[in-house]
């Protein structure tokens, strides 16, 4: 899968346009390309300081929401473990900035954050609205970055990535394209439908690259005798969805699909609802990531679908804290009274990435040596294990994904349950794919 990938991704950015353990130290330094210097400057002083960019505010706002939380945990930890550099221990100073879910803030408090703060290490996270532009910024001033919450062909191939090259300062960790795909046709096959799929398509690098007619869903799907009814994209804040539901209900789309941002797909499953579409099965991303996106919808959103790239049922644990997944998610919910969220694993996983890598250098200033380091890294972490030597192109690492949808819980509204694994058989099952529940008949 990963040769074909190579391959089938190359033209990708036509479309999108350009929007545990780790090795030995030794071993990571010499994985520095050649001619990979430290540019000049830098942090400098006696304390590491990390910048991290998120969405906190805006319509991307439900992916920064246990940011806070895992900062605090950080600095907690830190307070306790100082970072150890060479025989040195160092205290971090982590600097929190908010993107606002505005691709041209993110690149300017990126830009802030290198220039004038002096920080040793970019941590940025969630969709390519804000990883890439931080990334961006990272790859033109030199400066070690780790991106993740973005699937990895908008982050590689919407920045100009090509598989036989790679970028010098800007990693990700997260899944691809063809993980959602697989997972999501899975979780079709086991409803009876007439495999035709309507597509939500925003007109956003997400979107672009789900949609893609050569690269996207549509020819992958077709190899499992699926149709995608397409539309055509629109624009993020769409407030009238009536054209893609005319579209799909008398296009008989039986199936459900798209990657839209919260406060939208709300609009347009509402109003699905009053105009009498009702798909017997949705698998949506980004929009459905989250408790609260769902419970805004009522009985509506009932056995939606999505992605789930990570729980409190996943097997795996921190290799800072030693807490299982359960136990990270546990720790949210008693700090924040909040039912847990999938971003906070990878908030948590972004400072595993960072200790290794400082680990592995004799001095905070290194760069080539941090970028080094990430560059050869195997690290086991509570979203599972990360390898950037194994591809599937430079500079990523992948995670693992299954399927999930949203049933009514008895503590909480709504529960995530994981109903397809195959793929990644050793993260459990909750339960098995349910069609969508038949509307009621009209009063």
């Amino acid at each position: 899968m990963a040769d074909s990938i190579r391959i089938d991704r190359r033209g990708f950015l036509r479309t999108v346009g350009a929007a545990g353990t780790v090795a030995a130290a030794g071993g990571l330094a010499a994985a520095c390309s050649p001619g990979l210097q430290s540019p000049s400057g830098g942090g400098g002083g006696d304390v590491i300081k990390i910048g991290y960019v998120s969405p906190e505010t805006g319509p991307l706002a439900p992916f920064g929401e246990a940011d806070q939380f895992v900062i605090n945990a950080m600095n907690a930890h830190f307070k306790q473990n100082p970072i150890k550099v060479g025989d040195r221990p160092f205290p971090v100073e982590i600097l929190k900035r908010d993107s606002q879910s505005d691709a041209n803030r993110a690149a300017d408090v990126a830009g802030d954050l290198i220039l004038n703060n002096g920080v040793h290490l970019m941590l940025v996270s969630s969709t390519p609205d804000t990883s890439n532009p931080v990334s961006d910024q990272c790859e033109a001033n030199g400066l070690p970055c780790v991106a993740t919450v973005t699937p990895w062909q908008p982050w590689f191939f919407g920045r100009g990535g090509q598989p036989d090259t790679k970028f010098e300062w800007t990693y990700n960790f997260f899944w691809g394209l063809e993980d959602v795909e697989k997972v999501y046709g899975d979780m079709w096959d086991q409803v009876g439908t007439n495999k035709i799929a309507g597509a939500l398509w925003p007109n956003d690098p997400d979107g672009l690259a789900w949609g893609d007619p050569a690269t996207g869903f549509a020819p992958e799907q077709a190899k499992r005798g699926y149709t995608i009814l397409d539309p055509g994209t629109y624009p993020n804040g769409t407030q009238d969805f009536s054209s893609q539901i005319a579209r799909f209900r008398d296009g008989a789309a039986e199936i459900l699909l798209g990657v839209p941002i919260p406060p939208d797909f709300t609009t347009f499953w509402r109003q699905a609802s009053q105009q009498g579409y009702h798909p017997k099965i949705a698998t949506i991303g980004k929009a459905l990531l989250f408790p609260s996106s769902v419970e805004a919808l009522g009985p509506i959103g009932v056995n939606l679908g999505t992605e789930v790239w990570w729980s409190p049922s996943h097997p795996f644990q921190s290799s800072l804290t030693g807490q299982s997944a359960k136990a990270l998610a546990d720790a949210y919910t008693q700090e924040t009274k909040k039912q847990w969220t999938q971003p906070i694993g990878f908030a948590h996983a972004l400072f595993e990435v960072a200790v290794a890598a400082f680990g592995a250098v004799s001095s905070i200033d290194d760069r080539a040596g941090i970028a080094a380091a990430i560059a050869g890294m195997k690290l086991n972490t509570v979203v599972g294990p990360l390898d950037w030597t194994s591809g599937p192109v430079p500079n990523v690492a992948k995670t693992p994904l299954v399927g999930g949808q949203w049933r009514p819980g008895t503590a909480t509204p709504f529960d995530l349950v994981i109903v397809s694994n195959t793929q990644h058989p050793d993260i459990p099952v909750g339960g098995a794919v349910e069609p969508l529940p038949a509307p009621a008949p009209p009063a």
